[in-house]
């Protein structure tokens, strides 16, 4: 916007202070009706009172419509010269589009047949000092003159809600898939708990953590990458159904499907195992599915996707090798980086492991179209996780995969301390960040006593993008970080 109309509309707010005496912010106003209630009442008699912000405006001589909207939707205003004061009538030459204001009024249908306010008192409520960008809508709910610009919006989330409706749907969305996962936890006998987002030893992930200092203690802590350890805790301490639902922090790359802060929901659920996990998902992706609008069936960047229960189940390691058409399991760290440079796949990826997980979205997760269970991960690659009995070498463990997305994580959740201090002594040896430092009082929690145990982590923002038809996990987030914007 130009300086220039911003200029307009201050000079604008000093005639209505020094010459109307009026306040452009006043503190309160009158209980307003939403417009949805007003809309499904129909025409009155009696006075309304409707707040909201004014998004079009059409003078034709001493008769002004105007549209108004609320969060509920949006109606016409009829202003006439011979129904309003004249200080209302001097204020509503000063009005500009993005302007909030309350009218009270009967309410009547034109003969255009447009349900309208009739509005015999007007009042300024904010003064918009800066012109929102005019998205038009046809009567084919088509939208046109919208922004393109997503940084510019991502910046100003204010602006793409009052002009993007899609953008505004999804958020709306996004909360009550929230809504649904807790009402489904919460109906189910799990207890949501609050855990520490600053942590002295971060843990239940492999991922680069944020670091920070605690100056009164004088000692470094890390935004959390995990409730997993901590949430473990409560399971040794009686609470048998656990989870919670908040941020996790991973210092590593921003691309379609990856943001550094992101929404986790994490639950625990003692004497079950990863099969009960299972179950889970498929109740609660159909419960948050069916908030979002949906029945059976979703639609997800042009593809038609069934929820029906149950999804299909493929183990990792036979997976891996049936797309491959080799056993990958049994070659040497060379060939596998050989092979990995030969299929331009990007990773800094170096020991065996790492690199065969690559392999592995290469080969078989990047090709998963339909809700699929992956199960039974290769025990390097899941130090949280029980073995299996028939079958050592590989973990009760399962991701779930969506259109190429992983979705969830869940395990058996390793309860042997003696063997889980073995294995976190491992893992913390070869971190960069560790510093060969174990977790010893999620350890102690572990030595205390913790039942069978099923553990489950599901990516809320990665879920919302499913269930709204959104390709880039920013456009599921309201305010993503960004680079510092110079200007």
């Amino acid at each position: 916007m130009s300086d220039d109309s911003i200029t307009v509309r201050e000079e604008k707010l000093l005639h209505l202070r020094e010459d109307l005496g009026i306040d452009p912010f006043p503190a309160r106003c009158m209980t307003s009706m939403p417009i949805s209630e007003i809309r499904e009442s129909g025409e009155t008699e009696e006075s309304v009172v409707v707040s909201g912000r004014l998004t079009g405006k059409r003078e034709h001589g001493k008769t002004v419509f105007a549209d108004l909207r609320d969060g509920t939707g949006s109606i016409q205003l009829y202003l006439s010269r011979k129904i309003l004061s004249d200080r209302d009538w001097s204020v509503l030459d000063l009005l500009d589009l993005g302007d909030i204001v309350q009218v009270k009024g009967s309410v009547f249908t034109t003969r255009m047949g447009e349900l309208t306010v009739r509005s015999e008192q007007l009042e300024l409520l904010c003064k918009s000092l800066r012109q929102l960008p005019v998205v038009k809508v046809d009567a084919l709910g088509v939208a046109h003159d919208e922004v393109s610009d997503r940084d510019y919006l991502y910046r100003h989330r204010c602006v793409d809600l009052q002009v993007n409706p899609a953008s505004l749907d999804r958020f709306v969305k996004r909360s009550r898939i929230i809504s649904s996962l807790r009402s489904y936890l919460d109906s189910n006998g799990f207890l949501e708990v609050e855990t520490p987002v600053l942590q002295p030893l971060y843990g239940g992930a492999a991922a680069e953590p944020f670091e920070t200092m605690y100056e009164s203690m004088n000692q470094q802590f890390y935004l959390r990458i995990a409730t997993e350890l901590y949430l473990k805790r409560l399971i040794a301490g009686g609470i048998d159904r656990v989870y919670e639902l908040g941020k996790d922090f991973r210092n590593e790359g921003v691309d379609r499907t990856h943001s550094p802060e992101f929404t986790q929901l994490e639950l625990y659920e003692a004497y079950a195992d990863y099969s009960v996990m299972m179950n889970r998902f498929e109740e609660m992706i159909r419960t948050a599915a069916e908030a979002a609008g949906h029945s059976g069936t979703i639609v997800y960047q042009g593809t038609e996707f069934d929820l029906t229960a149950p999804f299909r189940r493929i183990g990792f390691m036979d997976s891996l090798k049936d797309a491959s058409g080799e056993d990958l399991f049994s070659w040497e760290p060379e060939d596998l980086s050989k092979l990995m440079n030969e299929k331009g796949i990007i990773s800094r990826a170096t020991d065996r492991i790492a690199i065969l997980d690559k392999l592995f979205d290469y080969f078989v997760a990047d090709r998963i179209i339909q809700p699929t269970f992956v199960i039974d991960y290769p025990e390097e690659l899941s130090p949280l996780a029980k073995h299996m009995k028939d079958s050592p070498r590989e973990t009760e463990r399962f991701e779930v995969f969506f259109a190429g997305l992983e979705l969830a994580n869940a395990f058996s959740e390793q309860n042997d301390p003696l063997l889980q201090r073995r294995i976190l002594t491992e893992q913390a040896g070869m971190s960069l960040h560790r510093k060969g430092e174990l977790d010893e009082d999620f350890l102690y929690a572990l030595e205390t006593g913790i039942p069978p145990t099923g553990g489950m982590g599901i990516g809320v923002d990665r879920l919302v993008m499913i269930l709204t038809d959104t390709g880039k996990i920013r456009d599921t987030i309201l305010f993503p970080n960004l680079r510092r914007n110079e200007k």
